[in-house]
């Protein structure tokens, strides 16, 4: 008897409407773990609503959205619970943080922040963000940021918009050799969004084209390291045993 498929995220019938605008309605998308997918799309073709989505950040307006077979839960005031294994580079909470760039990677990282601040703020222009009120910077270096938030949580899933937008080669570069590793060394679902797939059809396994809300078509990438069916079931399991141990030593 044939196996059901293992899936992150599963999409049927999905519909986002902002009044009367009709920003998404995507029939059906199934997500398999430990795969990398590129979202391509120009300005208004639904990307970022997409990942939005698929974060927990809004609700749809109609269909089914399901992590791991399951719909997300609300609070007693109808707010989507984001889960702790899933790290959307654009979360809401980077903007509402009051304090600066060390403050916040501190309370977040901990220990880690030592090597943070060498690994990323130690030369160049990004000495100066360390001390920098998180309310004061750029949308450029607010996207740099979020990269580098998401290279250092080690989620189960990663989701990025925006990617490559303002990076020059040397940065792009830099962070799709971190985004890969984790991709292969731990098995983390990764999908990125972004205007042209000039950066992401290097190294996505699977790219989904959006046009006006809808998808126009789904292309393989030029990634040689696809990772399908009992390859993506190992490094499923293979994160789920590291993210219980990470919470054991959090304890």
């Amino acid at each position: 008897m044939a196996q059901n498929k293992r899936l992150i995220f599963k999409v049927n019938g999905l519909e986002k409407d902002f009044g009367s605008y009709q920003a998404l309605k995507v029939k059906k998308l199934e997500i398999h773990p430990g795969t990398v997918y590129g979202i391509v799309g120009t300005v208004g073709s639904g990307k970022s609503t997409l990942l939005n989505i698929l974060a927990g950040i809004e609700k749809e307006s109609s269909g089914t959205v399901l992590y791991e077979d399951k719909p997300y839960e609300t609070n007693w005031l109808g707010r989507i619970k984001v889960h702790d294994d899933i790290f959307y580079s654009k979360a809401p909470s980077f903007n509402r943080s009051g304090g600066t760039i060390e403050q916040y990677i501190a309370a977040k990282f901990n220990k880690k922040k030592n090597v943070i601040q060498n690994r990323y703020f130690k030369d160049g222009s990004f000495k100066n963000l360390w001390t920098r009120n998180m309310k004061e910077i750029s949308v450029g270096e607010m996207n740099w940021l979020g990269m580098i938030l998401a290279c250092e949580t080690d989620p189960r899933v990663l989701l990025i918009d925006d990617y490559g937008t303002y990076f020059n080669n040397n940065m792009e570069k830099d962070f799709r050799n971190k985004i890969t590793s984790m991709n292969r060394t731990l098995g983390t679902t990764i999908i990125l969004s972004a205007p042209s797939d000039i950066y992401i059809k290097h190294f996505a396994s699977v790219l989904i084209y959006l046009d006006h809300g809808h998808i126009w078509k789904i292309r393989p990438g030029m990634s040689k390291n696809r990772n399908t069916g009992q390859k993506n079931d190992k490094k499923y399991r293979k994160g789920k045993h590291r993210d219980r141990k990470r919470n054991q030593r959090r304890r």
